[in-house]
């Protein structure tokens, strides 16, 4: 250690180890968690946030986009179950101005308009001429050939047990058979049915990555959310690797942060930090009234790590904390 200290100053370059951290990082606006990733999440790199339902993954990513789009930049939340609450994002601080919202599975629909036009031509408004007959020049025909098939329409609405011939024994009555009719639906109600019908979670899959494709390919986000909390394991896991290792190259290019929301570990070693959250504490600060959660993260891998002091120890370092737990507050709760 003395002559690696008296040395170091003359060949910095051969005793000096180079620093591990070659990323630069962004707040995420929870200082507790910050603190525990020494600054915040890394940018130009894939992030995984990992938990179940009520976890805290989107109020964690949306705090981060709100000190992204504050800041000015432009972001993109790709939505795979079309669960993005835009006034939730408001609340905690988004700007809406500056974020791209991609719903996958969303059909568009058709707006026909309401009110149509009618118009009869001319020649049905203009009187015909007089005919001479026995009224007079009416138009009407005669009198008594008004009545002529009167028997057989009133006949025609009426049950054929009504005027059919009886006897004096009595009849065993015929239960008539269940018809059961379909609705008419039109072609474009029966089109969008088939397509909800048919939409699985592997179409909007494709759809997100397609998206995630393109947003990185045209440059220009600062962060990109690819939502896929709300789809199963099974589903979420069969995303071969290589895209993921294709999304952390053109993140390196584009220097835009990736923020991956699942409910399983799937980016593997692409993910260049992995966040654990634990399902959220419910607090109850009033009586008999929900106040907010308490969501827990532990930090679970994160690579490049920036060491104190670039002198490389025999000994083993103490090991940081790799929890953090803060409150988020309800509207109607208040601040304290």
């Amino acid at each position: 250690m003395q002559v690696e200290s008296a040395l170091a100053r003359k060949i910095p370059s051969a005793l000096t180890p180079q620093a591990k951290m070659v990323r630069p990082v962004a707040a995420t606006g929870i200082e507790a968690l910050d603190d525990v990733l020494r600054g915040g999440l890394p940018i130009g790199a894939v992030s995984e946030l990992v938990g179940p339902e009520c976890s805290g993954r989107t109020s964690l990513a949306l705090s981060f986009l709100a000190q992204v789009t504050q800041a000015g930049k432009v972001c993109a939340w790709i939505d795979v179950s079309n669960t993005f609450d835009p006034l939730s994002a408001a609340a905690i601080g988004v700007d809406l101005a500056r974020l791209l919202w991609v719903r996958c599975g969303v059909q568009a629909g058709r707006v026909e308009p309401t009110s149509r036009n009618f118009s009869l031509p001319e020649k049905y408004l203009a009187p015909p001429s007089i005919k001479k007959g026995l009224h007079g020049g009416g138009f009407g025909p005669h009198p008594r050939t008004e009545a002529n098939g009167l028997s057989t329409a009133v006949s025609g609405l009426l049950h054929p047990q009504a005027f059919a011939p009886r006897c004096a024994e009595p009849q065993r009555s015929i239960r008539p058979k269940q018809q059961t009719v379909e609705p008419v639906c039109p072609a474009t109600c029966r089109a969008v049915t088939s397509t909800a019908r048919s939409s699985k979670p592997w179409t909007r899959i494709e759809q997100a990555l397609r998206s995630a494709d393109l947003l990185l390919q045209g440059g220009g986000f600062s962060a990109i959310v690819l939502d896929m909390g709300s789809l199963a394991p099974e589903f979420a896991s069969r995303v071969p690797l290589a895209t993921w290792h294709r999304y952390r190259l053109a993140s390196e290019r584009t220097q835009s942060s990736i923020l991956l929301l699942t409910q399983h570990p799937c980016a593997k070693s692409s993910a260049e930090l992995l966040l654990r959250l634990r399902p959220a504490t419910s607090l109850a600060d009033e009586t008999k009234v929900f106040t907010g959660l308490q969501p827990h993260a532990e930090v679970a891998r994160q690579r490049f790590t920036q060491n104190e002091s670039n002198i490389v120890s025999i000994r083993k370092p103490p090991q940081r904390v790799n929890t953090a737990s803060w409150r988020s507050r309800m509207t109607w709760a208040g601040r304290r």
